[in-house]
């Protein structure tokens, strides 16, 4: 981004709003999102969008940030995540499992906010969900 915005610290509204665009661009793009949300890595102060797909294990990683990358470059520069803020994980990563299993959102792009929470016997410090399903 011109103005890149920051993943460090705290989740601001433009962060938010940058991700749930970026998953409303993925969906129109066909690439299925089957769960999306920021993840806050205290040990590094740093937020992550994490994306879990199916299409990693069917297509392999280098095409989908391909892909990603290729979507990234139609938002405005004003509104755009960098691809190095965004993780893109197996669907049945054992993380994505647990977040599945405790918080089940749906389709649609939702804005569910956990903090300090344990869900399925996993902690997390921090999280904004988009969709989990």
């Amino acid at each position: 981004m011109a103005e890149e915005v920051l993943v460090k610290g705290t989740l601001t509204n433009e962060m938010i709003d940058a991700g749930a665009e970026l998953i409303r661009r993925l969906d129109e793009a066909k690439l299925t999102v089957t769960t999306s949300f920021w993840w806050y890595l205290s040990e590094s102060d740093i937020w992550r969008l994490l994306i879990a797909s199916p299409e990693l294990k069917k297509d392999g990683p280098k095409k989908v940030y391909k892909k990603i990358e290729a979507i990234l470059s139609k938002i405005p520069v004003e509104k755009r995540l960098a691809l190095k803020d965004i993780s893109v994980v197996q669907s049945d990563d054992p993380l994505i499992a647990s977040l599945r299993t405790g918080i089940k959102t749906g389709q649609s792009i939702s804005g569910v906010s956990v903090t300090a929470s344990a869900i399925n016997g996993r902690f997390i410090d921090n999280a904004f969900i988009y969709r989990s399903t």
